[in-house]
């Protein structure tokens, strides 16, 4: 079998896992089940088909080989189009997310998927702070903001909000030239004293997933499992034998 895809936190989060005949298994992440497999060799993921079943790929380039990428080309758009004809003409939401303690990051996405889309990247604190008729106006006050605050956050920073807090008055100071609209303040269920190690396995007892890095415990250490860079691994049942770098509380 082999770990087809992922559905993070904003979207009943679970890995996708796909038999030898093409059925996708959806294998929920709740917090406190065990995960038991260990990670084969890994390659192309293929694709999902219209009927959901899964296409297999041999390919050897990771997480998708050239024939099964897919570019969305709204997510490079600043305001002209890249499309042969825009087909963006609904309410669009630019927001302020907040990783802690004090990355924040603008954005924009249609109004009615915005707290979805918040937990799909696993923010801490967000402000929707303009609503505008379509995505290209959307995409142009984002670029214009982006002079100032950072478009896309690294996997690393997310990592490090795990076992952080927000700073307030940095993230109050950012939002006092905005009107803000509405404010989130998400609990994702996960208490970490320490920053967790970053691996990737698919082996531990699940401590929460937040955006699409989920927390497993293994060892004695948590570990911070970003989902993308699972996908692709054939799977064997049966915890993983490598091993793993610890955490110093482990050793206490």
């Amino acid at each position: 079998m082999q770990l087809v895809g992922y559905r993070s936190s904003g979207n009943g989060s679970s890995l996708l896992v796909s038999d030898a005949a093409g059925e996708i298994d959806h294998r929920p992440l709740e917090t406190g089940a065990d995960l038991a497999y260990s990670l084969g060799e890994r390659h192309c993921a293929g694709t999902i088909d219209e009927d959901g079943a899964h296409v297999a790929c041999d390919r050897p380039s990771t997480p998708y080989c050239e024939y099964h990428t897919s570019t969305w080309v709204c997510a490079r758009c600043t305001g002209t189009c890249l499309k042969d004809e825009m087909d963006c003409y609904e309410e669009h939401a630019v927001y302020i997310a907040a990783f802690a303690p004090d990355t924040f990051k603008v954005g924009v996405t249609k109004r009615r998927r915005l707290e979805t889309r918040l937990r799909e990247q696993g923010a801490d604190r967000a402000a929707h702070v303009h609503t505008v008729s379509n995505g290209r106006i959307a995409r142009e006050v984002e670029a214009e903001i982006a002079e100032r605050l950072v478009d896309r956050v690294r996997t690393g920073p997310k990592v490090a909000a795990l076992a952080a807090a927000v700073d307030e008055a940095a993230w109050e100071s950012t939002l006092a030239e905005f009107d803000v609209l509405e404010r989130f303040d998400f609990d994702y269920g996960i208490d970490l004293e320490a920053r967790p190690v970053r691996e990737t396995i698919a082996s531990g007892t699940v401590v929460g997933v937040k955006g699409r890095l989920v927390a497993l415990a293994n060892g004695g250490t948590t570990y911070a499992v970003d989902m993308r860079d699972l996908v692709g691994y054939d799977l064997e049942e049966g915890p993983s034998n490598r091993d793993l770098q610890s955490s110093l509380g482990s050793f206490g």
